[in-house]
């Protein structure tokens, strides 16, 4: 597979762009925002009509901490909520299981039961706040949540508004919070889709994301054209099993990174964005309005530096900067110490402050597509869309994304652009100031760290206390219900909302799945 590890930085970016060094066509490649193929961006007005959704990530030990971090931003002035999921909850674990061990709470909230997500979002009307969860592999197990806690809110399904990742593929070639083998996990995502539309809920059921794959070490182009193979993977899917793309393509969203390179990064959402249009139009002659690319970013995790933390307000800015000028739907701007421990309330306060000064106090969102029509910018977006659809020819040729994941080849790829950055690094041939170049002799900050083991007994106490006064037939007869439809055809989605009205677990029926799935090991 062709790398795609060319990157603008000290390779081809010659001092002065013109007009021979573009050479493309306006009418066909700059149609006015809101119009096929949308590379200026799916809105007409776009922020002038709205503003892109703040929507900041967060999730600490228990349920109670995260819904206080919760309302402390919407009370700043975030317009939606991001939920992280600790790796027990991603993984299809309850807290008391022995693989959960050390792990509870850690990277995010740990949620076991319907009744830690009606915690989470106590008092925050669901009718009213749009939700991202960051969720993949027990994905349904957590939407079917979020549906009993809406109607337990006295929320209709419709009015729920939000968007699952459930982006499988990505996690067998980046990030590894999967349980289930490819084709059986493929067909959880497809019934999924086909639950969201049967049902009128207003989540996007799935985030097809590049950025862990950008953050394992992907460059720019392989960053959009992994995701858009993976996008292509899922919409096939969807249409061989009935769904009409029509009505499948447009609750699509997608998720990329968004890092320090200003115009790659400008260059690089407008080529998915105008690449994607095509692909969809071409592959499976939707309509033009399916054929819009929205996309939330979050700023580049693996670009902040623990040495001279501060400097990464500034490159979360400039992250930030490229997202917006790029025509992002909705926007997670990271806080300055992540890499050295959980955000404080000040630090989410200032990287949602970035936002918002951003929003308010620039100008930039008052122009659709405002660097559109420089030659540089245009030679840079066409370039991208040219490799990428390359790299995609050539997955196709292979097969499709999950057969080039199941023999590893993205997983390839990545890992040389890894190395190839790393060793410039490590050569000064890439900048990162206070790592490689202007470091200052400094003293570790002071870190607080949470009482992770009060934390788990904690989750653990209340597990034990839903299990005590939950109906233990209606659990039984809800789970045996889900192994029947996972050992043969039935839709699942209906099962598992019903187990967990029941108040079964995350684990016990992600274990039900397992029991008739098997468990992937990668070669």
């Amino acid at each position: 597979m062709t790398d795609g590890t060319d990157q603008t930085q000290g390779t081809d970016a010659g001092a002065v762009y013109g007009p021979a060094q573009w050479g493309g066509d306006p009418e066909r490649d700059l149609a006015e925002p809101g119009a096929f193929p949308f590379t200026r961006g799916i809105h007409p007005t776009m922020y002038r009509g709205r503003l892109w959704t703040m929507r900041q990530y967060a999730g600490f030990g228990t349920a109670e901490e995260t819904n206080a971090r919760f309302r402390h931003l919407l009370a700043a002035g975030q317009t939606g909520l991001s939920v992280a999921f600790d790796l027990p909850t991603q993984m299809g674990y309850d807290s008391d299981h022995p693989m959960a061990e050390g792990e509870v709470g850690r990277v995010g909230v740990a949620i076991d039961t319907v009744d830690d997500l009606e915690r989470l979002f106590h008092g925050i009307p669901l009718d009213r706040v749009s939700t991202s969860m960051t969720i993949n592999a027990t994905a349904g197990i957590l939407l079917a949540m979020y549906v009993v806690v809406g109607e337990e809110q006295g929320v209709a399904p419709a009015q729920l508004q939000g968007t699952i990742q459930n982006d499988i593929l990505k996690e067998y070639a980046a990030r590894g919070t999967y349980i289930y083998p490819p084709e059986p996990s493929l067909r959880l995502i497809t019934d999924i889709l086909r639950y969201c539309a049967d049902t009128g809920l207003s989540v996007n059921p799935i985030s097809v994301s590049g950025y862990h794959m950008r953050e394992a070490g992907a460059t720019a182009v392989q960053e959009v054209a992994f995701t858009l193979a993976n996008g292509l993977e899922y919409v096939g899917r969807a249409v061989a099993a009935g769904l009409d793309v029509n009505r499948v393509a447009p609750r699509l969203s997608f998720f990329f990174a968004g890092y320090s390179d200003l115009f790659e990064e400008v260059a690089k959402f407008r080529a998915a964005r105008r690449l994607w249009a095509r692909l969809l139009h071409q592959r499976f002659q939707a309509d033009d309005a399916a054929c819009r690319l929205r996309f939330h970013t979050q700023t580049g995790g693996a670009t902040l530096t623990a040495q001279q933390p501060l400097n990464n307000v500034v490159r979360v800015a400039y992250q930030a900067l490229a997202a917006v000028v790029g025509g992002t739907q909705s926007l997670h701007t990271n806080s300055y110490d992540e890499a050295l421990t959980l955000p404080t309330a000040a630090s989410a306060t200032l990287a949602l402050r970035t936002q918002q000064i951003l929003a308010h106090e620039t100008g930039i969102p008052d122009v659709a597509d405002p660097f559109g029509g420089s030659w540089y910018l245009e030679a840079l977006t066409d370039r991208i869309e040219r490799e990428a659809r390359t790299l995609i020819e050539e997955i196709d040729g292979g097969g499709g994304a999950a057969r080039a994941i199941e023999r590893g080849a993205y997983q390839e790829a990545i890992a040389r652009s890894a190395y190839a950055h790393q060793r410039a690094v490590e050569a000064q041939q890439r900048v990162v100031v206070g790592v490689n170049r202007y470091p200052n002799p400094e003293s570790p900050p002071e870190l607080h760290q949470p009482d992770y083991s009060m934390l788990a007994e904690l989750q653990r106490r209340r597990l034990a206390e839903t299990r005590a006064r939950r109906e233990a037939a209606a659990v039984r007869r809800s789970l045996a219900a889900l192994s029947h439809a996972a050992r043969g055809t039935a839709p699942l989605m209906p099962s598992i909302v019903s187990a967990v009205r029941a108040r079964a677990s995350v684990g016990e029926i992600a274990d039900v799945l397992r029991e008739a799935w098997g468990v992937y090991r990668p070669a």
